[in-house]
């Protein structure tokens, strides 16, 4: 057989695409990465990754802009995911102990340590959307083109799925930073933008191909170390944040009250969980020294909640109905924030997601949805439903273990639950909110928009939280 005098020569079968379609014959005959070479990379992948989850994660409760809330709520999820899936990919060459928790540069921490520190919204967006993540899909594009694509397909699979995600949030944020800083402002923050640069070139780029340098550049904001803020904030349109005046599961659970209004107390429900992702940041951030994989299923949780409140938004706007209506509070993030442990926030957290499990929970709130006859409800019921499931097997997983046995881990749910209900007296009695019914005003807005008159009973609705909780459970209202 004579030999082929040069590989444009060698024809596949019939002209089918060759290697699995993964590249041509010549791509796949260059030498690319060797494995060291890859590994390394890929930590420094690694590493951004897991501080840009933290980042996210650890603002999202004090970032009052609703928008950037559900935004860094999700794109922190993206991060863990892909974090998990470097950490797969690392641990298939040759790599234990894998090192993943090695600082692979000491600018590469400056640099992220700068952004966490980032004393406003408008520094923070800029950092992330202008500088980090430009930089990160800037290098696994380098990844791509220096690898192997046949040796290293593995990890070039890893790195295409990562700059999908990258692309979109780095497209969020170009908006974001168009909306929210101006060109005087942008101006002024050239110089930290500019140090914030430096620092990734002076490790010698995110991914470690440049000129590192020995010098440090110096620190600015995070010349004192980030100090997590536990306290939710809200922008101008949560008003009235301490209102306990609408208790909507006793509308909701109330057979003398018509299906169609009750769609508005699971959308103000449902609104209302953007307190969740407020709470569980808190556990994530204030809990170390745990398997990656619990930060990756408690950041899914915490996505799923915003996902959730992001629901009840979009469900209220299809129904006509301006959700700042009804008082979206923070009482229940503020208090199991400031007030409660990490474990005894996850253990709240838990008992409440057991008893949506119940036939008065997640199931009645999907029945409810499709006796409705608004499809929509039916849809976001369904999804929140399954969700609600997952976050059961969730707590199982992760929660239980830390204190015993299941119904041992309920009991003490309960404890914490009712260590932090109620406040309704308090609050009204320091000024902080006269628990105004604020549900009459928005059904009559609903009404309007469906053309239909307000059913006299359910627009009569004034039950309050002052002595329940959520689960129609009897509590102390003298908080």
């Amino acid at each position: 057989m004579t030999a082929l005098r040069s590989m444009d020569a060698y024809r596949s079968y019939r002209g089918l695409p060759p290697l699995a379609g993964l590249a041509t014959i010549t791509e796949a005959s260059r030498q690319g990465l060797g494995i060291e070479a890859c590994v390394t990379r890929l930590k420094r992948y690694h590493y951004a990754l897991v501080r840009l989850h933290e980042i996210f994660t650890a603002r999202i409760t004090a970032e009052p802009i609703y928008e950037l809330k559900t935004a860094f709520s999700h794109q922190a999820y993206l991060c863990a995911e892909h974090v998990e899936a470097i950490r797969t990919r690392v641990g298939e060459m040759r790599e234990p102990p894998l090192g993943l928790e090695v600082v692979p540069d000491p600018n590469l921490e400056i640099a992220f340590d700068e952004i966490l520190a980032a004393p406003t919204t408008e520094e923070l967006v800029v950092a992330i959307y202008d500088v980090a993540l430009p930089a990160l899909d800037a290098a696994l594009s380098r990844h791509l083109a220096d690898t192997n694509p046949l040796a290293d397909a593995p990890s070039v699979r890893v790195c295409r799925f990562a700059r999908l995600e990258l692309a979109d949030m780095i497209a969020f944020g170009r908006e974001a930073v168009a909306c929210l800083v101006g060109d005087d402002a942008k101006l002024r923050m050239r110089p930290w933008s500019e140090r914030l640069t430096a620092a990734f070139a002076a490790a010698g780029g995110l991914d470690g191909t440049g000129t590192v340098s020995p010098e440090r550049v110096p620190r600015l904001y995070s010349a004192k170390p980030f100090v997590y803020d536990p306290v939710p904030q809200r922008d101008e349109r949560f008003t009235d944040l301490y209102n306990q005046g609408v208790n909507a599961e006793a509308f909701l659970y109330d057979p003398a009250f018509p299906d169609r209004a009750k769609t508005l107390m699971m959308l103000y429900k449902r609104i209302r969980e953007i307190d969740v992702p407020e709470m569980m940041a808190s556990i994530i951030v204030e809990t170390k020294g745990k398997p990656w994989r619990y930060y990756r299923d408690m950041s899914r949780q915490l996505w799923d909640e915003a996902r959730h409140a992001m629901m009840g938004e979009v469900g209220f706007i299809a129904n006509g109905v301006d959700w700042s209506l009804a008082r979206i509070t923070f009482n229940w993030s503020l208090r199991l924030n400031t007030e409660c442990t990490p474990i005894e926030r996850h253990a709240v957290l838990y008992f409440i997601e057991q008893g949506l499990m119940s036939k008065t929970g997640k199931r009645y709130e999907w029945e409810t949805g499709v006796r409705s006859g608004d499809p929509l409800m039916a849809t976001i019921q369904d999804y929140d439903w399954a969700d609600e499931v997952l976050h059961a097997a969730i707590g199982r997983e992760w929660y239980i273990p830390q204190i015993g046995r299941w119904k041992e881990a309920l009991e003490y749910g309960d404890q914490c639950w009712s260590k932090i209900v109620s406040n309704w007296t308090s609050v009204r009695n320091q000024g902080l909110t006269d628990h105004e019914n604020w549900w009459p005003e928005l059904y009559r807005q609903a009404c309007a928009s469906w053309g239909v008159e307000p059913e006299p009973a359910a627009l009569a609705f004034h039950q309050t939280y002052e002595n329940t909780r959520a689960d129609l459970k009897v509590v102390s209202a003298s908080g």
